[in-house]
C-alpha cells in the first residue's frame, strides 16, 4: 500500500485556487457588459444579442498524457481533449458547435501526430461539434524525444433561458432537489499524477502493470448526445462535470446549499477504482476531493422530474443512479458537500 496523497505525487491544489483567483482579478480590467460569465466557471459566457451567448472552454489533458507515451498509444487521447472542454459547456446549458487544438512537440512524428488527430476527430463526432482548426508545434529542445503537449478550445451555442445552473424563485436549485449521477468510464483526465505515481510503486509484474495503464488510459466519456435533449428541455437545474477537485465541483451548482452525496456500491464502478484504494490506502476524504469515484456528472433536478430524467439518460446509454439530495446549508457554514460510502461520511468544504 504506498501511502500517497494529491501533494506527495507533486499536485499543489491551493496553489491553483489562488492562482485562479489572481487571474480573475487581473482579467477583471478587459471584460465588459457583454461578458455575462467570466473566469472561473465552467464556461465563460458571452452576449451576442438578447436571444443568443456563446459558451467557451478550454483545456488540456495533463499527465495521462505520459501513458500515452510509455504504451506508444496516441489514438485515444485526442477524445479526452475534446471531452475536458466540451463537458464543461454542458455545465452552462451550451450546445457546443466547433473545437480547436493544439499540438507541441520538440521534433514532429507524423504518425503519432495523425493518431492524436484520429482521436480528436473521434472525440468531436461524440460531441457533435465541429473541427474548424487547430496548430501544431515544432520546438526543437522544447519537449523529450518522443513527448508532446495538447491543449483545446470549444466554443457552444446557448440561449439565455437554458443556461444553466438555472436561477429563480421557481427554477432555482433549492434543498429536496434530486442528484443523479451519471458513471464515467474510469478516471477520466483527473488526478494522473498521483495515479502514475501508484502504478510506479505497484509490486505487479511488468505485464500486469501495463494492464493496468492500458486499462487507466481509457477515454473521457463525453455526454453531449445524451444532454443535450434534456438540456433543451429545461430538465436539469444545474449540472456539475466531476474533474479536478473531484465532488467540490458540485457546489458550482449553486454556493447557497448544500449537498449530500451516497456513492454507488464499488460493484457497479469500474474495477481499476478498487485498484488505485488498494494501492494508495487514501482516506474517503482525500479520494472524494481528488477523483470522481466513477460518477463523471452530476445532475440537479427537481424531485418531481427525477425518475423521468434517469430514464431518458439510461435510454440514452448512461449508467446512472440517484446519488443523493440537495439541502439547506448550516449556519455560519457555507456550501457543503457530504459524501457517503458504506458506514463512512466525509464533509468536504467549498470555499
Amino acid at each position: 500500500m504506498a501511502k500517497l496523497n494529491y501533494a506527495d505525487a507533486g499536485v499543489d491544489r491551493e496553489a491553483a485556487d489562488r492562482l485562479v483567483g489572481k487571474i480573475a482579478g487581473l482579467a477583471k480590467s478587459t471584460l465588459n457588459k457583454r461578458v455575462k460569465s467570466s473566469v472561473g466557471g465552467y464556461a465563460s459566457l458571452f452576449e451576442l444579442d438578447k436571444k443568443r451567448w456563446l459558451a467557451a472552454s478550454t483545456d488540456g489533458v495533463g499527465t495521462k498524457l505520459k501513458l500515452a507515451f510509455e504504451l506508444g498509444r496516441h489514438d485515444t487521447i485526442g477524445i479526452d481533449l475534446v471531452a475536458m472542454s466540451v463537458n464543461d459547456l454542458l455545465c452552462v446549458g451550451a450546445e457546443p458547435l466547433f473545437f480547436l487544438d493544439y499540438f507541441a512537440t520538440g521534433k514532429l512524428d507524423t504518425g503519432v501526430a495523425e493518431k492524436v488527430l484520429e482521436g480528436i476527430v473521434a472525440g468531436c463526432q461524440q460531441a457533435t461539434c465541429a473541427l474548424v482548426g487547430g496548430e501544431t508545434a515544432e520546438m526543437p529542445s522544447m519537449y523529450a524525444p518522443g513527448e508532446y503537449d495538447l491543449a483545446g478550445f470549444a466554443v457552444g451555442f446557448v440561449k439565455p433561458r437554458h443556461v444553466l445552473p438555472s436561477s429563480g424563485a421557481k427554477k432555482g436549485v433549492k434543498p429536496g432537489d434530486v442528484l443523479l449521477g451519471i458513471g464515467s468510464s474510469g478516471f477520466h483526465s483527473n488526478g494522473y499524477s498521483l495515479l502514475r505515481k501508484l502504478l510506479e510503486l505497484d509490486p505487479s509484474t511488468p505485464a500486469e502493470k501495463k494492464k493496468i495503464a492500458a486499462e487507466l488510459l481509457t477515454p473521457t466519456r463525453i455526454y453531449a448526445k445524451s444532454l443535450m435533449p434534456l438540456i433543451e428541455k429545461d430538465a436539469f437545474k444545474g449540472l456539475a462535470h466531476i474533474t479536478g477537485s473531484g465532488f467540490l465541483n458540485v457546489p458550482r451548482i449553486s454556493e447557497k446549499v448544500s449537498y449530500e452525496i451516497t456513492l454507488p456500491p464499488a460493484s457497479e464502478l469500474p474495477s481499476i477504482f478498487g485498484w488505485m484504494r488498494t494501492q494508495s490506502g487514501l482516506p474517503l476524504e482525500e479520494l472524494a476531493q481528488t477523483f470522481n469515484l466513477g460518477i463523471g456528472m452530476v445532475c440537479a433536478v427537481s424531485s418531481s422530474q427525477a425518475r423521468d430524467v434517469s430514464r431518458r439518460l439510461k435510454k440514452a446509454g448512461e449508467k446512472v443512479w440517484e446519488i443523493g439530495r440537495v439541502v439547506k446549508s448550516k449556519s455560519g457554514k457555507g456550501s457543503q458537500v457530504l459524501v457517503t460510502e458504506g458506514t463512512e461520511t466525509v464533509t468536504l468544504n467549498y470555499s
